[in-house]
């Protein structure tokens, strides 16, 4: 029988198009989105878009997503895109940092310097992130796999385990992540014996909690057939396998119910380093 967060009533769709990291969307989105207990976000970040061909395919998501917009563009031609798109289709969008850089404009009598990514400092550090963000893009669901022998972390999952949204969080935090989706029927790449660097994750979730985010992305794309995708006992037999299949690898587990992608990151990455002073003191 299936069950359902009596909680959440409203699911949405909400995209952060952001020409920096999209930290400051997500961190905004966040603390927005607790304040409405019925309501879930289905987040959709766009990181880093800096020529027309990104802000096109953004467009293209928007269009098959339809939501809210949240967004942070320096750049006047593709935030103008953005705005008129949004404002043609009548989708609901923002730019988060409006409000306060006007405020602190008016008090400083100062100009925007419309500076992309000005918040941060423009060290090693900061460029480690956004090499490992673009990592995470290449090699998100199952992209080049071969490439994932370069991978610090990889994550593995059945559909709706998180694993894109914690891969970009964990890209945020400098550690370059791949994921690769669990199908059934489909054989795990053997070519994954073979790596030596990454640090593999198998993530696992409540059946029930799965097939009720897998019935609500069906229901957002107008898709309100039963299927073998969404059926209680075809989920839970997947995270049975799923289960088994991590345990006979020796990979660590990470179970995503009652954790947010923050939590999750941070669980993986105590496990990541205890792995590597591990590794050191071999």
């Amino acid at each position: 029988m299936k069950t359902r967060n009596k909680n959440i009533s409203i699911y949405f769709h909400v995209h952060l198009v952001s020409d920096s990291t999209g930290e400051t969307l997500v961190a905004m989105m966040k603390a927005s989105c607790a304040q409405f207990k019925s309501a879930m976000p289905l987040e959709h970040l766009h990181a880093l878009v800096r020529t027309e061909e990104q802000m096109a395919r953004t467009l293209e998501d928007i269009k098959n997503k339809p939501g809210v917009v949240l967004y942070t563009l320096a750049n006047p031609d593709r935030r103008k895109l953005l705005e008129e798109y949004c404002e043609d289709h009548h989708i609901p969008a923002i730019s988060i940092l409006d409000p306060s850089l006007a405020m602190l404009g008016r008090y400083l009598g100062a100009s925007i310097s419309h500076e992309v990514g000005a918040q941060r400092t423009l060290d090693s550090e900061y460029y480690d992130r956004i090499a490992a963000l673009d990592y995470a893009m290449a090699h998100d669901d199952g992209q080049n796999v071969p490439g994932l022998r370069k991978a610090d972390i990889v994550l593995l999952g059945i559909s709706r385990t998180s694993k894109t949204p914690t891969s970009i969080y964990l890209a945020n935090r400098g550690l370059k992540t791949g994921n690769i989706p669990l199908v059934p029927g489909a054989p795990l790449p053997v070519i994954l014996d073979t790596f030596e660097n990454p640090f593999i994750v198998g993530l696992v979730a409540s059946p029930d909690r799965i097939s009720q985010i897998r019935t609500q992305r069906l229901v957002g794309l107008n898709e309100n057939r039963t299927t073998d995708y969404t059926d209680i006992d075809k989920v839970r037999e997947e995270m049975r396998q799923s289960k088994r299949l991590f345990t006979q690898k020796g990979y660590p587990i990470v179970d995503v119910t009652r954790r947010s992608i923050e939590e999750t990151a941070a669980k993986i990455i105590n496990l990541y380093q205890k792995e590597r002073r591990n590794r050191t003191l071999l």
